[in-house]
């Protein structure tokens, strides 16, 4: 069970007081029935509220929106829309937090969402609690356009957007090559519209109150709020929502910290005198993941066990992952090992160079973004291990690797 919100950085928005999970019947209570605005007045709101999408890109979502619409007029197709809660990333907790307690805040986005391109199909993709989902949906008899919960594979890659629409499609979850992107042509051909969970619930939010009130909490730049799991102590992970703008210090002790990892396994590793001076953005932030490592651990060792998942949970689709992530992890666990390392650190240089943008998703370029960042950040300790030392004492590790459990 995932604890949540055990702090509070801001009134809370997209959990209910004391963070119970809230039916239709409370949801209501507390937001109000679905605002029946027209699709032109909501995007307004959405794009004075500065609105970004949460899986990691930070896109604006009013852009999504038109982009959308406007391709489904132009091909004549209805569009299909995606409330996306696969949450591949093993770190992280908060998609399947925020479809547990406020599973209707999200439904009231994708209805919104749909409303706003025309969609034809909607659909919620999951890989856990499909069944309190469905649950969810059938008490929803007033919806405009049925909702089918579909069940997503546990893998890393099954989130991205090319992923489910070939997953919708009637195949496997597996990314293609973006050309032309699922907005354009996804599922079944039509302009597909795939939107992180958290962003759909910040939708909700903001055509029941405006873009004003979205832009209380925020700074200027970057308003609004974000969920964020926390590894912190090496205790179970939380989730707490927080306004951009947060001083990083304040979301997580650093005391006693060697570095920590932002935006998850294709985030970059901060020295902890760095992460003391950042605060929440969407340009880092990713997956919303913070983790932060202990001085008793290794980081090269963490990283490589990183790296060995991810090269393993690659789609296998391109020369970038069925030869480059393999090699770069196995040099990695060379620099993660005391001992000789060679020409292994100019290897893994070239290497990098040599997948980044090359493959048939971005998978290669958040690997070699973690791999970089890991390099510099843990350059002391990677010089240590040439010396044959590891100034590491705890062997058990931080950051979830799905395998090891397995």
């Amino acid at each position: 069970m995932t604890e949540t919100l055990p702090d509070l950085f801001m009134p809370p928005r997209l959990f209910a007081p004391g963070a119970a999970p809230a039916g239709l019947a409370a949801h209501h209570r507390r937001h109000g029935a679905l605002p029946a605005d027209d699709p032109e007045s909501l995007l307004r709101a959405v794009t004075g509220s500065g609105l970004t999408g949460r899986g990691g890109a930070g896109f604006p979502t009013w852009r999504k929106l038109v982009a959308v619409t406007e391709a489904g007029r132009r091909t004549g197709r209805a569009p299909v829309v995606v409330a996306n809660g696969a949450e591949g990333e093993p770190a992280s907790r908060k998609d399947r937090t925020l479809l547990r307690l406020s599973p209707h805040l999200v439904l009231d986005g994708l209805q919104l969402a749909a409303r706003t391109v025309g969609a034809g199909e909607a659909y919620l993709a999951v890989a856990d609690g499909a069944t309190w989902l469905e649950t969810a949906v059938a008490e929803r008899t007033g919806d405009q356009l049925p909702v089918k919960v579909v069940r997503v594979p546990g893998s890393f890659l099954a989130g991205q957007s090319s992923a489910l629409a070939r997953l919708l499609s009637g195949g496997a979850a597996l990314p293609t090559h973006q050309r032309p992107p699922v907005r354009e042509r996804g599922t079944h051909g039509a302009p597909t519209l795939v939107q992180n969970v958290e962003t759909l619930a910040h939708l909700a939010l903001v055509a029941r109150y405006g873009a004003d009130w979205y832009r209380t909490a925020g700074t200027a730049a970057q308003p609004g709020s974000v969920l964020c799991t926390v590894h912190a102590g090496g205790g179970e992970p939380r989730v707490v929502e927080a306004p951009y703008g947060l001083s990083l210090a304040r979301l997580l002790p650093l005391e006693g910290v060697r570095a920590v990892l932002v935006g998850g396994y294709h985030g970059t590793w901060v020295p902890a005198r760095e992460a003391a001076q950042l605060t929440l953005e969407a340009s880092y932030l990713g997956a919303g993941v913070v983790a932060a490592l202990p001085m008793d651990r290794c980081g090269p060792a963490e990283t490589a066990r990183v790296l060995r998942y991810l090269a393993l949970r690659s789609a296998g689709q391109c020369g970038p992952c069925l030869n480059g992530l393999p090699r770069i992890a196995a040099a990695f666990r060379v620099l993660a090992a005391p001992g000789p390392q060679g020409t292994v650190r100019a290897d893994l240089a070239r290497w990098s160079g040599l997948v980044e943008g090359r493959g048939a998703c971005h998978h290669p370029d958040g690997t070699v973004r973690l791999v970089r960042s890991a390099l510099t950040t843990f350059a002391d300790e990677i010089d240590a291990h040439a010396r044959g030392r590891c100034t590491g004492t705890a062997p058990t590790p931080l950051l979830p690797v799905p395998e090891e459990r397995n």
